[in-house]
């Protein structure tokens, strides 16, 4: 059997599943993997389940001829974490595990969209201070979401799900920046430029990848040509953000609210963030679901099997 190191805990379904294919190795941490894990690991064993935080760099690879390790299958959409040239130069396949996280990343947009919208997370911290005076009809007035315009930074399967949660649940308009044209089967409307976007919306979501081409891609530029009655939220990556400017932003009532699901140093959140009222802030709980972790794990587990049968894995990214 092939020997296979799987590098967090997983749900019991997988844990079974894993077994009965592989010869295990559990790594019962959820810590990131250490730069000497990491090498010590590419030894080791034929093939790996790394995920978000496991930074497997061309330094960690460059220390490799071709490493016993054949194959890195990702437990995650995102491979920001992996550096794909150098994986491909040192022999080693990456896959992913698109589509399993889509509904739920979509459902965890729209709940910070609300939260923002309406001050629920303002108001639950209220509820719980033992200071609510009771209900007045002034009382943390927030804004509409149903027949608003919401900008989508990003139209892939994700951006998608949460275009059409918008537009049939709530009646928004839907506006899209992408950079490729998109074509969609519901009405929505791609503009040309970030800056576009960010001007004619009332909400801003991320949903783009992460990477070098998207890192702070939402700067002080596009804070500036929000509405100051507009809301951004990001469930994409943390890099993606510019957080020193989005504190700024959210300081000086540039903008309405914001809701984050990810962050720039994440788990390290900026004790200006936090301080703020008018930011909803989760601990990255975009696919935390037990069905989805199922379903992540167990096409991370189909990429595995496939490559060790000599099949190209159904989500390789560098084969």
């Amino acid at each position: 059997m092939k020997k296979v190191l799987i590098c967090r805990p997983m749900p019991p379904a997988v844990k079974e599943r894993a077994e009965a294919l592989f010869d295990v190795t559990w790594r019962e941490s959820n810590a990131p993997m250490t730069e000497a894990e990491m090498r010590s690991s590419m030894v080791l064993y034929d093939g790996m389940m790394p995920t978000l935080g496991d930074n497997f760099s061309k330094k960690v690879f460059d220390e490799f001829g071709r490493p016993r390790c054949k194959i890195l299958a990702n437990f995650g959409v995102g491979i920001n974490h992996i550096n794909l040239d150098a994986a491909r130069t040192h022999g080693v396949t990456v896959t992913n595990t698109p589509g399993a996280v889509t509904d739920a990343t979509a459902d965890i947009a729209m709940t910070l969209l609300l939260m923002s919208a309406r001050r629920a997370g303002e108001g639950e911290r209220l509820a719980r201070s033992g200071t609510w005076e009771g209900w007045h009809p002034t009382q943390m007035l927030g804004s509409h979401v149903t027949g608003k315009t919401v900008g989508i930074i990003g139209m892939g399967r994700i951006g998608q799900a949460i275009a059409r949660r918008c537009h049939f649940g709530f009646a928004m308009e839907v506006l899209f920046f992408n950079r490729s044209e998109r074509q969609v089967d519901f009405p929505v409307r791609q503009v040309g430029s970030l800056r576009e976007l960010a001007e004619a919306c009332d909400f801003l979501v991320a949903a783009t990848p992460g990477g070098a081409d998207t890192t702070h891609l939402v700067s002080s530029d596009v804070f500036a040509a929000m509405k100051p009655s507009a809301h951004f939220v990001n469930i994409s990556r943390g890099e993606v953000v510019d957080e020193a400017a989005l504190i700024t932003a959210l300081e000086a009532g540039a903008i309405s609210g914001a809701g984050l699901d990810v962050y720039e140093h994440e788990p390290q959140i900026p004790a200006g963030l936090r301080a703020l009222d008018n930011a909803v802030l989760l601990p990255h709980l975009g696919t935390n679901t037990e069905e989805v972790r199922t379903k992540m794990g167990m096409m991370a587990l189909d990429n595995l099997d496939a490559f060790f049968r000599g099949e190209t894995p159904p989500n390789a990214l560098n084969a």
